[in-house]
């Protein structure tokens, strides 16, 4: 892990600018304070929030599909149209490889979150919410049936 809390895996933390992070980890944090002084119900319903939010990945997709398919409908009536389809494709072509295409400033600046940042405060909830207090810490109980207790508490 680096400095600014990315992974070499989270591409997109990697090529966002530094103050965006900072802004983005913050605002994170200060939801994660306001809700350990709440009750499990609204730390509950926040999560369920999380569950529906979109991802940068998912805003990229669904942008991308659609902003393809409008230039090659028009590149039906007006060739150059499908300048557009190219351009977008290959911009999510750059995003697959790099991590990083020119939309991601913007959508970063408008506190769009990489899912491995909408999980991060997920988790900190379910923390707070107590779903893993009733993993054992004890090895021998752990090394009898490693995965039960894990994947029971990972699922709620």
């Amino acid at each position: 892990m680096s400095a600014n809390g990315t992974t070499e895996l989270d591409r997109v933390r990697a090529n966002t600018n530094p103050e965006v992070l900072q802004a983005i980890d913050a605002r994170i944090e200060e939801r994660i304070r306001f809700y350990a002084t709440q009750p499990k119900e609204a730390i509950s319903e926040h999560i369920q929030e999380l569950d529906r939010e979109w991802d940068i990945e998912r805003f990229l997709q669904t942008n991308a599909a659609a902003l393809a398919l409008t230039g090659l409908l028009f590149g039906l009536m007006r060739r150059k149209w499908l300048l557009l389809t190219g351009g977008v494709l290959g911009f999510l072509l750059q995003h697959a490889i790099q991590g990083w295409c020119p939309p991601i400033p913007l959508l970063r600046r408008m506190g769009v979150r990489t899912r491995g940042e909408i999980d991060r405060e997920k988790y900190a909830l379910k923390i707070l919410r107590g779903d893993f207090q009733n993993i054992s810490t004890d090895l021998e109980q752990l090394k009898a049936n490693p995965a039960s207790e894990v994947l029971h508490a990972i699922s709620s």
